[in-house]
């Protein structure tokens, strides 16, 4: 059974061209989870193209953005006001699992725990996960009882890219040559 009604945000969208080539499910392998409104935001603004909507099975609950950065097309969804932390986040992206063939999941925020030397408009990246719900309270701290997995190769490779070009614009705008 399909849902029937499908709320759009195309119309509010400033920066981004709304797409009306219609895709397929099959297409979106980038799936974006934002825990508040403002991520949301954030997200949509960094979507080069809007998709139009898709028919999303009754089971899942989520509301989806659809759109592409580049040739990466990009499911994006939002959790419900109220509902943060592991289990929605975990209920959110199993249902976008149902939903799209998902390859690469991100979990992407405003970053509580990011060093102070942060200006606005700089990107933290980060690649270490923890998660503190696994664990216990020992004297003088908190213990880890389990190992996440580490982020796939691909986007470690993207990453250390990102991190050599970033220090080629340092280099260029401090008047240093670069290396050959």
């Amino acid at each position: 059974m399909q849902r029937g009604f499908r709320f759009s945000f195309q119309a509010f969208v400033q920066g981004a061209r709304v797409s009306a080539n219609p895709r397929s499910h099959d297409e979106y392998t980038v799936g974006w989870i934002c825990a508040l409104p403002t991520e949301l935001t954030a997200a949509r603004a960094m979507l080069d193209d809007i998709h139009p909507s898709l028919p999303i099975p009754a089971a899942d609950e989520n509301e989806y953005t659809l759109g592409s950065i580049g040739d990466h097309n990009v499911v994006i969804t939002c959790l419900p006001k109220y509902s943060i932390g592991t289990n929605p986040t975990a209920r959110a992206a199993a249902q976008m699992l149902c939903t799209f063939p998902i390859k690469i999941g991100l979990l992407v925020g405003v970053g509580g725990g990011i060093p102070s030397k942060v200006s606005l408009g700089d990107v933290v990246v980060g690649t270490e996960r923890v998660q503190w719900d696994f664990g216990r309270v020992v004297q003088g701290g908190f213990e880890r009882t389990s190992q996440r997995n580490k982020p796939p190769d691909r986007l470690l490779t993207a990453i250390s890219k990102l991190k050599v070009l970033r220090e080629m614009d340092r280099a260029r705008g401090r008047g240093e040559r670069l290396p050959n």
